[in-house]
């Protein structure tokens, strides 16, 4: 019944945040709020401590430094803060010598200790996201897990983030511009599942281990860790949460973790984390491009543990600035231990291909270690089995099969392209009315591209369906001014892009709440089943030969069906589909029945 009670009245209170200098000060200011003296002073309460950062541009958004504590005794901490703290860390120095500088404390007659942890780690996890934050000043997370009241942590959460979005909104953006961003995606503060959290024990658990028995000798392999999963299962989640962790971690040496790979956007998401989060203070390529971190590492000193996201895309042939002939047994040569996220269902390129045997070599020995851990539950995706297990026989077993009702998860089919790209700029535009919102038109690969050259006929590289076409991704030129608001976004975060078409190369890794997916004349449907015809493709890194145990061999069916998998497995809440084949555009009709249809 009190419980009852409180639940009922969760909506009814707003949670009361007051705002100090951050200075000696401080508990004047606070005992000055006589009607909250109770929550502020005798209740578990959250606190923030920023900073506004000096602008080199008048008219430029403000940029602040921010720390995220909790604490059972405000008064305290805070004097911890004002006088140890300062003789330790330099961050702390600058902000007690700001004049600047303040804090809000927040209180709630709902807090417990428990939900302080998560709500000091979900700011945490959303003013990492924010453009607002250059730098956020924290060393731990503490996630709970069941808690009395954990049930109601959202809606406090929520009252929470709007009564300091309504106290200092030039720090605290809308709620929903954040959750769109693909760092808050990637971001690990992000709470994990239980399988996730039992893998992560899991890993470090191996990672020590491995560590404890792992020399310094060049010639000596690394342990492989293979983290398997496929698309959507939170595997960048989990190695953002890992890789985090082991920085601050006793268990590596200083300056001895690395996170690499080799997709451009994916590492701009990760570069702005190890920033804000001031992981690249001591080594500024803690994030790279794996080519890199060979060249620099080469005969080097090993280091401890190097993260490989999206390890399918590492090379398995050399190819311009990199010499070597496969870069997984590189990084084993230069690390003691390297833990690689992997689906060969998201295998793109000739360059990084791997035959069926070689993937089960290199899982076998890690499974012969008991060193393969697979992440099976859907993350992405909010949808039921039977959706997921139908995109699955679509893109991977080629059968079209009638598609099933399902309450959270929007499956059409368009009937033209015109439709598809109205229908994805409309849900672009009701989320919110002022830039992206993650609703994208996406494509196979089968539209010339060139990339740093412009086609003679046209003024850029276009998809082109009869009378319609949209550019391409990264096509439509912008101002000076443009491209400083988008700098460090992933492609789909940039305003322009709703009227582009994405592919793999700027999509893969990343999330849309709806994706809208031209299949182009590569992928045809035939006797019953998908056919994949590489001469309608205009993607060479999949349809070009390439050597393999000494022979010429041809790929591109098994690669044009993974890039077909790759978009199909972007949206969230919902996919739409156009198809140029028509008889693949019939079959997908037919399958759609009246309920599946785009209207």
């Amino acid at each position: 019944m009190l419980y009852k009670l409180l639940e009922e009245n969760i909506g009814e209170v707003d949670p009361v945040v007051d705002v100090v200098p951050y200075d000696t000060s401080y508990n004047t200011e606070l005992h000055n709020d006589k009607t909250n003296k109770k929550l502020i002073f005798e209740y578990p309460t959250v606190y923030l401590i920023y900073d506004k950062l000096a602008s080199n541009r008048s008219g430029s958004l403000s940029k602040f430094k921010v720390y995220v504590g909790e604490t059972n005794d405000i008064q305290k901490r805070t004097r911890q803060h004002l006088k140890a703290d300062t003789k330790t860390r330099t961050d702390w120095k600058a902000l007690r010598s700001s004049s600047g500088a303040e804090m809000i404390v927040i209180g709630d007659r709902f807090f417990n200790k428990s939900l302080t942890l998560d709500i000091e780690n979900k700011l945490m996890m959303y003013l990492l996201s924010a453009d607002s934050v250059s730098q956020l000043n924290n060393r731990r997370t503490n996630p709970q897990r069941a808690y009395f009241m954990s049930d109601q942590f959202e809606n406090i959460f929520g009252r929470v983030w709007q009564t300091l979005r309504a106290k200092k909104p030039d720090i605290f953006p809308d709620k929903k511009e954040i959750e769109n961003s693909a760092v808050f995606k990637a971001s690990p503060f992000h709470s994990l599942n239980k399988e996730q959290r039992e893998s992560k024990s899991e890993i470090f658990e191996k990672i020590k281990a491995a560590l404890r028995k792992q020399s310094d000798i060049a010639t000596e392999s690394g342990t492989t860790i293979f983290i398997a999963g496929q698309a959507g299962t939170g595997k960048t989640v989990l190695l953002s949460n890992l890789f985090y962790d082991l920085t601050s971690s006793d268990l590596v040496r200083k300056n001895s973790v690395y996170l690499l790979v080799n997709h451009e956007q994916q590492k701009t998401v990760y570069e702005t984390i190890a920033h804000k989060l001031g992981l690249d203070h001591d080594y500024t390529d803690i994030v790279s491009k794996p080519t890199h971190f060979i060249t620099e590492h080469t005969g080097k000193e090993k280091v401890d543990v190097v993260l490989v996201d999206e390890a399918h895309l590492l090379l398995t042939q050399g190819k311009m600035a990199y010499q070597g002939k496969n870069q997984l047994e590189d990084l084993l040569k230069l690390a003691k231990v390297v833990v690689i996220v992997f689906d060969k269902y998201q295998i793109l390129t000739t360059e990084g291909y791997m035959d069926d045997a070689a993937v089960r070599k290199l899982e076998d020995a890690a499974e012969q270690q008991g060193n393969r851990i697979e992440l099976t539950h859907q993350e992405r995706m909010v949808a039921d089995q039977s959706t997921i297990d139908w995109l699955r026989s679509f893109a991977i077993d080629g059968k079209i099969s009638p598609i099933p009702d399902d309450s959270q998860y929007k499956l059409q089919i368009a009937t033209s392209p015109e439709q598809l790209h109205a229908k994805i700029k409309a849900l672009d535009g009701f989320k919110k009315s002022d830039g992206a919102s993650l609703a994208r038109v996406l494509a196979t690969f089968d539209w010339p591209y060139v990339e740093k050259r412009k086609p003679k006929d046209d003024d850029c590289w276009r998809v082109k369906i009869g009378s319609w076409s949209l550019p391409w991704n990264l096509q439509i030129p912008l101002s000076r001014k443009e491209k400083r608001k988008n700098k460090g976004l992933a492609w789909a975060e940039q305003f322009q892009t709703i009227n582009e078409v994405g592919s793999t190369f700027t999509i893969q890794g990343f999330d849309l709440n709806y994706a809208g997916v031209i299949i182009g004349p590569s992928v045809k449907y035939r006797e019953g089943k998908l056919i994949f015809d590489k001469k309608a493709s205009k993607n060479k890194k999949a349809t070009n030969q390439r050597t393999w145990n000494n022979k010429k061999i041809d790929v591109s069916e098994e690669l044009l069906r993974n890039e077909l998998n790759v978009l199909l497995t972007r949206g969230v809440h919902g996919l739409y589909i156009y198809a140029v084949d028509e008889q693949l555009q019939q079959a997908l009709l037919s399958a759609a029945g009246n309920q599946h249809i785009l209207r």
